[in-house]
């Protein structure tokens, strides 16, 4: 899995691509996370466009991810959720926690309104 990080009005975008499956993904994507909290940025979409593969392991990151965030005051949100995430998503009732887009300037502007 690769992480291109960018920002677009003050929100930080996580542009993940390829898999995203335990190992080192883990370890990557949790560093990310602490690097942008220690640095003061609370305000994380995360943009799976570009997943190809994703596994349960895959979506226990998401959601340390999220709880990581959450924990310290923070919020992470998902972008692009394909329709095979989507349900998984549904059917472990995931999708009442994690808030979806499909629009990338609605993830940000979420942020926006409580």
């Amino acid at each position: 899995m690769r992480i291109v990080t960018r920002e677009k009005d003050g929100v930080v975008i996580l542009d993940l691509q390829g898999k995203l499956m335990g190992g080192p993904d883990a370890e990557v994507f949790k560093a990310t996370i602490h690097k942008l909290l220690e640095a003061g940025r609370k305000k994380v979409v995360v943009n799976l466009h570009d997943i190809d593969w994703i596994n349960s392991t895959g979506m226990g990151i998401l959601i340390s991810g999220y709880t990581t965030m959450r924990r310290s005051g923070g919020d992470l949100r998902l972008l692009n959720v394909s329709d095979k995430i989507q349900s998984i998503l549904y059917v472990t009732k995931l999708n009442m926690i994690f808030k979806c887009y499909g629009d990338e300037n609605e993830a940000v502007e979420s942020f926006e309104t409580p």
